[in-house]
């Protein structure tokens, strides 16, 4: 790989930022497929795939709306401010996809492991799409924990809504992220 391609990804990983309002155009079904296929390549011990997508198109933000209310009073939520609220949140994005983690019960991998394997799916689905210009925001909060929520999506209980992932283009551009100061996060192991 070249230079210029190696300092490429490396822009494109330390660009990523979550971006709250988000407008038209969403990605197209073979950007949003290749976003796809570059989660499904995230490290997954005995490639068991724990990791799901379910797509809300634009046409069913309204729908979905009305879920996220209904989950968010099943998690006990009684403020009808908040109940109303939350009917808005699909309309931030064009593009809304729900990242599910599938846990199954297997010998060798335990479930943090397919925990993890979820996240890594999804931070490459986020870097795919970013390389294509778009911007997201990765939401979760109260509602994921929601039985109901669960239950719509065809969950088990055991089973996590890791996140509701907002997609459209940037209304503005943000500041660029502060450098990081990579040695108050990285030491030597000493004995």
């Amino acid at each position: 790989m070249s230079d210029i391609a190696v300092e490429a990804v490396h822009q494109n990983i330390h660009q990523r930022q979550s971006i709250g309002h988000l407008v038209e155009p969403a990605p197209s079904a073979a950007q949003l497929d290749q976003a796809f296929a570059a989660a499904l390549t995230a490290p997954d011990h005995h490639r068991l795939k724990p990791t799901r997508f379910v797509v809300v198109q634009e046409a069913q933000r309204e729908a979905f709306g009305e879920l996220l209310s209904q989950a968010l009073a099943d998690t006990g939520q009684t403020e009808e401010v908040q109940l109303e609220r939350v009917k808005h949140h699909p309309f931030r994005a064009p593009l809304l996809v729900l990242a599910l983690t599938k846990l199954q019960d297997h010998p060798k991998v335990p479930h943090f492991e397919q925990i993890l394997s979820s996240g890594a799916a999804i931070q490459n689905f986020l870097l795919s799409l970013q390389v294509h210009g778009f911007s997201t925001m990765w939401r979760s909060g109260a509602v994921v924990e929601s039985a109901l929520f669960k239950q719509a999506l065809g969950l088990t209980e055991a089973d996590l809504i890791s996140g509701i992932i907002y997609i459209g283009t940037a209304v503005k551009a943000i500041p660029s992220r502060q450098e990081i100061n990579i040695s108050e996060f990285v030491s030597d192991w000493k004995k």
